[in-house]
């Protein structure tokens, strides 16, 4: 039976002049990410093919690199193999910093590699050597190359045919033109001088991501702080490896024209370099973008996290307890007349923990869409328990964050319809509710009411059992406190005209 093991070339590809990276080649990389924020499949993490994975990366990448190559006077190729796999060749750019009036005339991006089966496919009718294993002994077999398939046909130098079904490796005498063991960008350059010109190449690659995860440690012992961190998570799966480069991050929503369904872009740029060892942040155009203090190795085939803010202890923040057994009901434009609509609507109490990205509470930097998760420290035995996650839009500074955390045990809501009545004559509905809300924890709570006005745009409350807040056009609110092992009940009638 056929193995594929590696080919064994054995001539180099002289014919091939590719010129090496420079040792003092500076890199700077700009990512920008579809990824959606919330939990990542542990596939993006371990992908199988390699760097093959990268082009479903939801991502992509600006890369440039700033390198010094010797350029003959007049026209001469330059070749240049160690990029991204993943090119987009379509936004290649070549400038020459040191040389204005060296001049591109063509761009191509060579990505025809070294195979197994484009190497036999070059070879056929040309002579081979083919190594079959028998036990401890290895038999070489040389022929003429006449067709590849279901194992190889080869001409013997006696003129008879034999075909090979099972063999080890494959040798050959030299790369085939046209070939290259790597991606390779190359450009044909009109340059007025002969010597050393340093150059600028930039490209996007496909195979690059990011997202945010913030952390957060919740300690209800003083009432409600909490310490936050947040740091960037990059995957690296463009076919390239990038050495101490400098890493350009923004945040925001950004256009871009899409071949097919558009999909939200969330882009990742940098700022001025600060002195820090974090990111820096400054506003840009409509985003935000931010600067990582130092360089960094983005390996490829790797995911590196980096910390997007330094630990921020004692942040206030508040819990709140929520009952909104109507959501799912919204008013649709017409008159709905059916009791049966929304005439029960149990629901769980829902908890969120809201805190202010302010900078007196020492936040106030924009946090770029991510997801959160919460753990709470148990003082039995000083181990951090997870209590729930959620995730964030892009915060600007001066905003509320708003974290659902779950559902409460201790708390319970019940909705009921207690009395409908529609006089369509006079084009008038009314409808009574009543909210009975019991509380068995050992402390009084507040929770928020929220209810859905939802048979009709034009309507007004009437014998509310308790005062009310208007949230928008068809949503009225409760502020209810419930003592330890205590209940209140809510009624009121929502009547609609139309």
């Amino acid at each position: 039976m056929k193995k594929l093991l590696p080919l064994l070339l054995a001539a180099a590809a002289g014919n091939v002049a590719v010129a090496e990276s420079p040792a003092n080649s500076d890199d700077s990389i700009t990512i920008y990410s579809r990824m959606q924020p919330g939990a990542v499949s542990p596939e993006w993490y371990r992908p199988s093919g390699g760097s093959q994975m990268g082009g479903n990366v939801p991502g992509y990448a600006i890369v440039r690199h700033d390198r010094a190559y010797s350029i003959d006077k007049g026209v001469n190729p330059l070749r240049v193999a160690d990029v991204a796999a993943l090119i987009d060749p379509t936004t290649v750019t070549f400038e020459s910093l040191d040389q204005q009036d060296t001049r591109v005339l063509e761009q191509s991006f060579q990505f025809d590699l070294v195979s197994q089966e484009k190497l036999l496919q070059r070879y056929l009718g040309q002579k081979i050597t083919v190594e079959q294993t028998r036990g401890d002994q290895v038999d070489l077999v040389k022929g003429t190359l006449l067709g590849i398939g279901d194992g190889l046909t080869l001409q013997m130098d006696d003129g008879s045919v034999r075909a090979i079904r099972s063999y080890s490796n494959i040798q050959f005498s030299q790369l085939p033109g046209g070939l290259n063991t790597r991606p390779t960008l190359e450009w044909l350059l009109d340059s007025p001088t002969s010597g050393t010109q340093k150059t600028r190449i930039a490209y996007e690659t496909q195979g690059m991501t990011w997202w945010a995860d913030y952390n957060i440690i919740l300690d209800e012992a003083k009432g409600c702080e909490m310490d936050l961190s947040a740091w960037v998570s990059i995957i690296n799966q463009s076919g390239a490896s990038y050495d101490n480069a400098r890493l350009k991050l923004i945040a925001g929503d950004v256009n871009r024209a899409q071949p097919a369904v558009q999909e939200r872009e969330i882009m990742f740029k940098t700022a001025a370099m600060s002195d820090s060892a974090g990111f820096a942040e400054k506003a840009f155009f409509e985003y935000h973008l931010y600067t990582l203090g130092r360089r960094t190795d983005l390996p490829d085939n790797s995911t590196k996290q980096v910390e997007l803010l330094p630990t921020t202890a004692g942040v206030a923040c508040s819990k709140e307890l929520v009952f909104a057994p109507t959501l799912s009901y919204a008013y649709s434009g017409y008159q709905q007349l059916e009791q049966e609509y929304g005439r029960y609507g149990n629901a769980d109490i829902n908890v969120y923990l809201r805190f202010a990205n302010e900078e007196k509470l020492g936040l106030g930097m924009p946090m770029p869409a991510g997801r959160v998760r919460v753990n709470q420290l148990d003082d039995a035995d000083g181990s951090l328990e997870f209590i729930g996650e959620d995730v964030i839009d892009h915060t600007p500074r001066n905003e509320d964050v708003l974290i659902r955390m779950g559902n409460s045990f201790d708390v319970v809501g019940e909705r009921t319809q207690t009395n409908f009545r529609v006089d369509s004559p006079s084009r008038n509905l009314w409808e009574t509710s009543e909210i009975t809300l019991r509380n068995h924890k050992d402390q009084p709570v507040d929770i928020v009411v929220l209810e859905n006005l939802y048979r009709g745009a034009n309507w007004t409350v009437e014998d509310n059992s308790m005062p009310f807040e208007k949230e928008n056009s068809n949503q009225i609110r409760f502020n209810v406190t419930i003592p330890s092992e205590g209940q209140s009940v809510i009624h009121y009638t929502a009547h609609y005209t139309w």
